[in-house]
């Protein structure tokens, strides 16, 4: 039987195996056996690198969401008696171009950026989710439409479409989100349908069709909670190729309008000023975006590690 790389299989049927643990010396079997996901989750605790990530992404939402109601900063009203100031007394991060403090400008532009990064994963995981299981579940002339759609969107690039389709639509940070959920769910959806093109051969889906289940209530029930880990570990990355997208879109003028901010229009701003030794208004910014980018895909290499018992304790 075949199994995908980021997924075993087999691991969503075969029963756990009794594990030896502290208090059962002699290995009796007395202790419950521990099921696969608590296995996955043990060695994921484990993960050192999914630490870091796990807590890098904690600091990061701390500090967008809960540093403001500590910091407390203007960023509404421009004040141009205190524009492009060095970080000092006062300023940490000194202020930029229009007076803003850079710190509380941060903070304010990491709630963006993670609030559009998460919902356009969101959308991209149940777009390409649903798009994958219906197609490899149904099969046939339905499988043949569906991912002959996903392959001709797949050969545009995506920066290009992304591009295109901000250029089509009038900026915002909802417009956004949709966009690049848009772009974001066909690797989703290539996944799972390989993962399910494996479960539909397994007996519990052959039962359900004998029992009279409908098609959908069989792929919502059992097909799509059993490919919960191939995406679990596919939307981190998704957050992070939001994130950089929405980088991407800001750097080219074609992000969220102001009076939305986000770490990439923040560094688009910051450059303009390079030669002039304004190094506080880029540095920051790029640091947010390289270490969220970079706790995201530490975070989706470990859980993909943990479900994957062929690379656990390796």
């Amino acid at each position: 039987m075949s199994s995908h790389p980021l997924l075993d299989s087999d691991s969503a049927i075969r029963p756990a195996l009794p594990v030896q643990l502290p208090g059962d010396p002699e290995g009796s079997g007395t202790t419950p056996a521990l099921s696969a996901r608590r296995l996955a989750a043990r060695e994921l605790l484990h993960n050192p690198l999914a630490m870091v990530g796990v807590a890098i992404i904690v600091l990061m939402v701390l500090f967008s969401f809960c540093g403001p109601l500590v910091y407390h900063t203007n960023q509404i009203a421009t004040n141009v008696i205190q524009i492009n100031l060095p970080p000092g007394k006062g300023h940490p991060l000194g202020t930029d171009q229009v007076g803003y403090d850079v710190l509380g400008r941060l903070m304010v532009a990491g709630q963006s950026s993670l609030e559009v990064g998460l919902a356009a994963a969101a959308i991209a995981v149940m777009v390409g989710t649903m798009w994958g299981a219906v197609s490899a579940f149904v099969g046939g002339w339905v499988d043949s439409i569906l991912m002959r759609i996903v392959d001709a969107l797949v050969a545009i690039p995506t920066v290009l479409f992304v591009l295109l389709l901000a250029a089509i639509v009038t900026p915002s940070v909802l417009t956004i989100i949709f966009v690049l959920g848009f772009v974001s769910w066909l690797i989703t959806a290539r996944l799972v349908r390989g993962e399910v093109l494996v479960l539909r051969t397994l007996d519990y889906v052959s039962a359900s069709k004998m029992t009279g289940e409908s098609s959908l209530r069989i792929v919502l029930r059992h097909i799509v909670r059993n490919v919960v880990g191939i995406v679990a570990v596919q939307a981190t990355f998704e957050v992070a190729n939001a994130i950089l997208l929405l980088a991407a879109l800001s750097f080219l003028g074609l992000g969220p309008p102001p009076p939305a901010v986000n770490w990439g229009g923040m560094l688009t701003t910051g450059l303009n000023y390079i030669f002039d030794g304004y190094w506080w208004q880029i540095y920051p910014a790029g640091i947010c975006i390289v270490l969220t980018v970079v706790a995201f895909n530490l975070l989706g290499d470990a859980t993909r590690d943990a479900l994957d018992v062929r690379l656990r304790n390796r």
